[in-house]
């Protein structure tokens, strides 16, 4: 650590504030009431957060090489960056169509993932030995960017397709931050285990696909009660 160029400990100062900055504000964008002020705003010092986390990863990870941490920062990130950019395609479910920015990312985000599990599955030493990890991380990767991309060619039948995509993606990129908070903290109570690397997953994922339910079944309650008025 001591022998990295100055640029690499500004990067790494700047990594840290921005993780953890992530990692406590995620829950107050949650906890705040949804499209208002306050929710947007710390929202979107979330995104800023996980935009510099990513932003600082790369290089780092380019420079020392650790191809697989590369890796992750990109779909990493995309979680929270189409997490947000849904928020301003609402029209698609009315035929409106994505930007050249949302097919972009998600064109880079599905590459890297499949290069993530390919590297995992059949040269686990080019990406620091992380075979397991690497595979389930890019078929997450894979299954995120292509959802999102199949959402720009067949529209979304769902009124409120973008809150549970906004809702959803922003939760699997704060994982994201628990993965590393459990990674860095973690193993010096516990040792370095593979698991500290998937738990956060495999709570997330349950928890995405519950809050998901509960939302759609408070709106389809809400729809129900407008037909009966109107009635």
């Amino acid at each position: 650590m001591s022998a990295d160029p100055v640029w690499m400990r500004a990067l790494l100062g700047v990594h840290v504030v921005c993780g953890f900055g992530a990692f406590l504000l995620a829950p107050v964008a949650l906890a705040t009431a949804k499209g208002g002020a306050t929710h947007k705003r710390w929202g979107m010092v979330y995104l800023w957060c996980m935009g510099g986390v990513a932003a600082t990863a790369l290089p780092m990870a380019l420079y020392r090489p650790v191809l697989f941490l590369a890796m992750v920062a990109v779909f990493s990130f995309y979680a929270a960056f189409s997490g947000y950019r849904v928020l301003k395609l609402k029209d698609l479910a009315r035929g409106g169509r994505a930007k050249a920015i949302d097919w972009i990312a998600g064109v880079l985000t599905f590459a890297s993932s499949l290069l993530l599990a390919g590297l995992g599955a059949f040269d686990p030493k080019a990406i620091q030995g992380f075979g397991i990890v690497a595979i389930v991380f890019g078929l997450i990767g894979m299954r995120l960017a292509s959802v999102q991309l199949a959402s720009f060619v067949r529209k979304p039948k769902e009124k409120m397709f973008w809150w549970y995509t906004h809702l959803g993606n922003f939760i699997g990129s704060y994982i994201a931050a628990w993965t590393a908070f459990s990674v860095v903290t973690l193993p010096v109570v516990f040792g370095s285990h593979v698991w500290l690397w998937l738990w956060p997953t495999a709570v997330g994922i349950p928890a995405i696909a519950l809050t998901t339910a509960y939302s759609k079944r408070k709106f389809a309650g809400r729809v129900k009660t407008s037909g009966v008025v109107a009635a």
